[in-house]
């Protein structure tokens, strides 16, 4: 290949390994199998793009029948704008020349944007109003097919691709596609209902993270921001305050329980009540119980129905 030419395509074949490639694999796979899902995907891209030495490390995915995509987690490093709320359900037409190319499961090492061939007009200007320089992308496939893509962009300066970095994206593109997409056939009808689920997107230091509603489990009010706490025990800082969250969160299936905290409905586990206590809402994966204020316990036991 010309060493001057402003891209490349390659199959994983033709990626040559790099000792640094280890360590690459061993971070997302430390995050993937200690985090759930969505943090783990979040923090594994943060290890990436960090170890990488790049300004964005994301991920999109595709709807069902790969004729949509949107944007799920990104990592930024300081000063560097996020765009990963901007493309939500975009048709894969928008795309098409990268996308045939990630079918095809070929990377491809986007050199220099800015000369692009015609046939990528409209993802180069996507990319060039991202002030992207160079971009590499890595297709993430299950089961044979195209789910995902993966990738890193500059936008400080451009950088000439590596194929070994391209290796390395290829087997933690295998790596997120296991924890994303395999385990049971319960846990994938329940990935396949949510994946194109409205995604709430909280910011987590540099980086940004799509969150489904069904996996936040209550918001409490800290002052002037707010906790989420999500299905499997963590929570997660937002600068948002509590009325916000109360706009932003689907009311069929929240509801607020006290002036401080909202919960999402199906995953209470326990109501605790009585004529002469307190009243409590146990949530799964929580130890410590909610409190229920006065003003709203009849509101909850219709919401419940009991």
């Amino acid at each position: 290949m010309d060493s001057d030419a402003p891209f490349e395509t390659l199959v994983r074949d033709q990626c040559a390994p790099a000792p640094a490639l280890g360590t690459w694999v061993h971070q997302v796979a430390l995050a993937l199998m200690s985090r759930p899902q969505d943090e783990a995907i979040f923090l594994a891209l943060q290890a990436l793009g960090t170890l990488a030495q790049v300004d964005r490390a994301w991920m999109f995915e595709y709807d069902a029948r790969a004729l949509r995509f949107r944007n799920t987690h990104e990592w930024c490093r300081s000063g560097i704008t996020s765009h990963v709320s901007d493309l939500q359900d975009a048709p894969v037409t928008m795309i098409a020349w990268l996308h045939r190319a990630l079918n095809q499961r070929r990377a491809v090492m986007i050199h220099d944007v800015a000369r692009m061939p015609r046939a990528a007009r409209s993802v180069q200007a996507e990319m060039l109003r991202q002030q992207d320089r160079s971009v590499l992308s890595v297709p993430v496939f299950h089961e044979g097919r195209l789910r995902a893509c993966i990738g890193f962009d500059a936008t400080r300066a451009p950088v000439r691709w590596q194929p070994a970095q391209a290796l390395g994206l290829f087997l933690c593109a295998d790596l997120i596609a296991q924890a994303r997409y395999g385990g049971t056939e319960t846990e994938r009808s329940r990935a396949r209902a949510q994946l194109y689920e409205p995604l709430l997107y909280l910011r987590l230091g540099h980086g940004t993270r799509g969150l489904a509603p069904a996996d936040i489990l209550g918001v409490r009010s800290a002052r002037d921001y707010s906790l989420i706490w999500l299905a499997g025990g963590d929570s997660v800082k937002d600068m948002r305050p509590l009325s916000a969250w109360a706009a932003l969160l689907p009311q069929e299936s929240f509801m607020r329980i006290h002036r401080t905290s909202l919960i999402n409905l199906g995953h209470v586990k326990a109501l605790e009540r009585g004529a002469s206590r307190p009243w409590t809402v146990q949530l799964r994966g929580l130890g410590q119980p909610w409190s229920v204020s006065r003003p709203y316990r009849q509101a909850l036991r219709a919401r419940l129905g009991i």
